[in-house]
């Protein structure tokens, strides 16, 4: 495996791992670590065609790593954090809209983000997403439904009950 090739998949791991951890700054310390540890590993990738889903992989997993260790730690947000929000990264007209989805993509699972970022930003097929996420296509699909369906009730206003019967 060539190092360029990592190279050239670090703009997708990067709006990936943006999405994913919801600011520029903890996205790049996690495509980092993610580089760094597929550069050790390199030895374990079979099939150099499936760089890219191998990349997402070792990246996603880091990350549900990364929430498991915080989760231990308790709640910490540092000020610096504020200035890469996202729902702030819109035009102020724009801002209503995209902070309403920002905080009602927050509120779904770690799993649900995971399969409608991979599905929808970064437009992997069902195969791909289960593939990365090490979880059956079937399961992919059915979280995908949950997490629009869950998704579209927090936009509309649902109440939790709503919300609730979803998941």
């Amino acid at each position: 495996m060539d190092e360029r090739a990592i190279a050239a998949q670090v703009p997708r791991l990067r709006r990936y791992a943006t999405a994913l951890a919801g600011n520029l700054s903890d996205a790049d310390d996690l495509v980092q670590d993610c580089i760094e540890k597929a550069l050790v590993n390199r030895h374990t990738l079979r099939d150099v065609t499936r760089l890219g889903g191998w990349l997402l992989s070792i990246l996603h997993n880091l990350h549900v790593s990364g929430l498991r260790w915080r989760r231990r730690r308790g709640p910490e947000v540092p000020v610096e954090d504020l200035a890469n929000d996202l729902a702030l990264s819109a035009a102020p007209a724009d801002r209503a809209e995209v902070r309403d989805f920002v905080r009602a993509f927050n509120q779904l699972s770690e799993e649900h983000r995971a399969v409608l970022l991979l599905t929808g930003l970064e437009g992997l097929s069902y195969r791909e997403a289960a593939e990365v996420l090490e979880v059956p296509v079937g399961t992919v699909m059915s979280r995908l439904a949950r997490a629009r369906e869950r998704l579209r009730v927090l936009l509309d206003g649902g109440t939790e009950q709503a919300v609730r019967r979803i998941k």
